[in-house]
């Protein structure tokens, strides 16, 4: 049913005329990836790359992105990745509110769809999608909750394109990812055990993994 509902979507964002986005444009960018994975990648907008593939995060800043996920054995087809709006902002300007408040339906049902376990964030405006009044040099690299949703917060990779030395703070906070996707498994799965009658009133303990390499050794859906 997740690949069915997020090609539907796709299909539907291919056609949008809602927001002033849609008149500049190549290409709509729905997202990609795998629809059954336990994380969602949320960027911004798409990139003149993007909108020229119609695939997100395939310029500069994809092509580390993909690095930072080989950094934890991870390829870009084990997880789905969106943007906050689907058309290419003129000029590569950030996207408006308005714009992100009108594409938000698509995300909205992207989330739906696939259920992530962890929504990793990407930039400051796919931050406060989730969290509006927090910042992003404070909470980047550590699991936040957002309704009933686990947030990640990291810098979007075109920022170390342009200031190296959040390079290293990138792949640091992205080591911290397997950890913090194992963390929020564990809290979902105490508060299903807890939310359903028991005919064993202390259920076994879910064990966390004892370390950084077992955590990364996951699988992501």
């Amino acid at each position: 049913m997740g690949a069915e509902a997020l090609a539907q979507i796709a299909a539907e964002i291919g056609g949008c005329t809602r927001c002033p986005l849609h008149a500049g444009r190549g290409r709509t960018v729905p997202g990609e990836g795998n629809p059954l994975s336990d994380v969602l990648l949320v960027g911004e907008g798409p990139g003149a790359r993007e909108d020229a593939t119609g695939r997100p995060f395939v310029g500069p800043a994809g092509q580390l992105l993909d690095e930072l996920l080989r950094s934890i054995g991870w390829a870009r087809e084990d997880v789905f990745i969106a943007n906050v709006v689907k058309c290419r902002p003129p000029g590569n300007r950030d996207p408006e509110p308005d714009e992100i408040a009108t594409c938000s339906r698509y995300l909205d049902r992207q989330e739906e769809a696939l259920d992530p376990v962890v929504i990793v964030t990407l930039g400051r405006h796919s931050l406060r999608r989730y969290l509006p009044d927090a910042r992003i040099g404070q909470l980047h690299g550590a699991l936040r909750r957002s309704g009933g949703r686990f947030i990640f917060p990291m810098y979007h990779p075109a920022a170390a394109l342009h200031q190296s030395s959040l390079r290293e703070t990138l792949f640091t906070d992205m080591r911290g990812l397997p950890a913090a996707l194992l963390a929020a498994r564990e809290a979902l799965e105490a508060e299903r055990v807890t939310s359903v009658p028991q005919r064993n009133p202390e259920p076994a303990p879910v064990e966390p993994a004892t370390s950084a390499d077992e955590a990364e050794q996951l699988p992501l859906f």
